[in-house]
């Protein structure tokens, strides 16, 4: 073969190698503008819309935007207007003296808050915090209860609270038992209302100072630091008695009450073993202002110190979740939306 032969042949191997590198590079790009679309391609039809967005809209597309912007105002508006209470609200007083007239009856304690309809108040000018229903077991305690409600109603109205006080009342001679009457007043609450928070009210304790709120918190809470008989402090470390303050959910996670603690003593350190089976702890407001006053009184008839009491409370935690509310039998016999309270009145038994 010839030189020129040679060369030639050389130049066409060349460009059969710069053909086939061409074709690499042009497939390479192919693919890297095919990945690029793909990956760019939602984005730029998102711009594309929002570009459209921004156009003018014709005349019928602008009434219906027109009219869209006046609800969402008229929404914004309506609920600008609505407040959530303060925790602290403006019109508490600290301490207030008590009251205790001879002669007060129903009446006069109606005459005095006109804003309570049927045993209930809510605020008018704020969303209150939580909805609040105070149960207190009663019998044969009208001057008590006369003067718990004179005292309570304003009391918890300047806390702006939207409350019901239902009094639950046991029918017939048998040992009082007070525990169980608070679940039955915690579980017939809750046919009429959703209630947030529950306080269980004895009906001899009024408080004096109404910086001691009654709202619930994280924890059950427990009120009464201090009351007049017996110093104000602490009637024994633990104490969980009197008026206590727990979360619909805190009481059902215990399952309320026990039901057979007949006669006076034990229900109350019961419900505390129950609260701390849960791994919850009780907590207290400030002692300066968790004080209470307690009217005098003999030991009622019927209500006679539990004997049994101390065998009760070594069974707690085995007993706990099949005694209380799950197992609270009774017989509603009547509901009275009476002006000041919800009077319960209901045949819960007798001891077995």
């Amino acid at each position: 073969m010839g030189p020129t032969n040679a060369i030639s042949c050389l130049f066409c191997k060349v460009r059969i190698v710069l053909l086939l590198v061409m074709g690499v590079m042009l497939l390479g790009l192919a693919a890297i503008y095919f990945v690029d679309s793909l990956h760019y391609g939602p984005r730029y039809k998102t711009s594309v819309e929002n570009l459209i967005k921004c156009l003018p809209p014709d005349k019928k597309d602008e009434d219906k935007n027109q009219e869209r912007s006046s609800s969402v105002v008229e929404m914004t508006t309506q609920m600008s207007d609505v407040k959530v209470c303060p925790a602290l609200s403006p019109y508490l007083k600290g301490v207030v003296p008590l009251s205790f007239e001879p002669s007060l009856n129903l009446e006069k304690v109606t005459s005095k808050n006109p804003e309570v309809e049927n045993g209930r108040f809510r605020p008018k000018n704020c969303e209150p915090q939580q909805k609040v229903a105070i149960l207190i077991p009663h019998r044969n305690r009208e001057r008590h209860l006369l003067y718990l409600l004179e005292n309570l109603h304003p009391f918890l109205q300047r806390q702006q609270l939207d409350y019901g006080i239902y009094v639950i009342h046991q029918a017939g001679n048998m040992k009082f038992n007070r525990a169980k009457l608070l679940n039955v007043g915690y579980l017939e609450a809750l046919k009429e209302e959703k209630w947030d928070c529950f306080v269980f009210h004895d009906v001899d304790l009024l408080p004096e100072n109404d910086f001691n709120l009654y709202l619930c918190d994280s924890e059950p809470k427990h009120l009464v630091v201090g009351r007049n008989a017996t110093g104000y402090r602490l009637r024994y470390p633990g104490y969980f008695g009197g008026v206590t303050a727990m979360t619909r959910g805190q009481f059902a996670k215990v399952n309320g009450y026990s039901n057979n603690y007949w006669g006076w003593g034990g229900e109350d350190d019961d419900l505390r073993y129950r609260v701390e089976l849960q791994n919850m702890k009780v907590v207290r407001p400030a002692p300066q202002v968790a004080k209470y006053t307690m009217i005098f009184h003999t030991r009622d008839s019927g209500n006679e110190v539990n004997g049994q009491r101390m065998q009760l409370l070594n069974k707690v935690s085995k007993v706990w979740k099949a005694d209380g509310l799950n197992s609270c039998s009774y017989r509603a016999l009547s509901v009275e939306h009476n002006p000041m309270y919800i009077n319960i009145t209901a045949d819960i038994g007798g001891p077995r």
